[in-house]
């Protein structure tokens, strides 16, 4: 049986969401956020030594890092589904926005979040954040255009991975303006397999 230890709103909602993609059984092991500082409690470091979510274990296997995750859960048990073959042209796209979302997207949404947090001592840098969020928002904008997933015409780990920095995003409001990935995320949210993923974990405020 896996075993996901979920943190609530974090990054191992899109496990729970790949996991009902792929129409496994799973059990999840809940965990809150500390009120006052918004950090995953200790009890996580008995499952992994960082204390970070998500982690899976499957039988005597521990998992962590989500795209590590997403690779190995889709390697062992999508049946071909949700990558391209690896001897495709699709297959490096794949790799490129697997990598991109937690390499590249997020970097500006934490600075983002980070310093929204330091308030006018924030200030000097809001103009680099700025052009960091332009920069990469622009170029994930164009790049999706008008079509329906990042890579080919159905649904791919890419778009498991890409969701949260979206998602992320747009919780700060950073997401005004770059409407191809508004639309985009909209779309994810109505999939049948993301929304009980969402009522399997409990609330997840970035999912609105």
């Amino acid at each position: 049986m896996i075993t996901v230890h979920h943190l609530s709103n974090s990054r191992s909602q899109r496990i729970l969401w790949l996991l009902e993609e792929l129409g496994l059984d799973y059990e999840i092991v809940s965990y809150q956020r500390d009120a006052t500082t918004s950090l995953a409690p200790e009890s996580l470091k008995g499952v992994h030594p960082l204390g970070k979510s998500p982690v899976i274990t499957d039988g005597n296997r521990t998992v962590a890092e989500s795209g590590a995750i997403v690779e190995y859960l889709i390697r062992k048990y999508g049946r071909d589904r949700l990558m391209p073959d690896e001897d495709t042209a699709e297959f490096v796209s794949y790799l490129h926005w697997m990598h991109y979302a937690e390499g590249s997207a997020m970097l500006p949404v934490m600075l983002s979040l980070y310093v929204m947090r330091l308030g006018e001592a924030g200030k000097p840098l809001h103009p680099r954040i700025e052009s960091e969020v332009q920069n990469h928002f622009g170029y994930m904008n164009e790049a999706l255009g008008p079509r329906d997933f990042f890579v080919g015409d159905t649904l791919t780990g890419a778009d498991i991975q890409m969701t949260f920095p979206l998602e992320a995003a747009r919780s700060l409001g950073l997401l005004k303006g770059f409407e191809n990935l508004g639309r985009y995320l909209d779309k994810m949210h109505e999939r049948p397999a993301y929304k009980r993923g969402v009522e399997r974990g409990g609330q997840y405020d970035l999912g609105n």
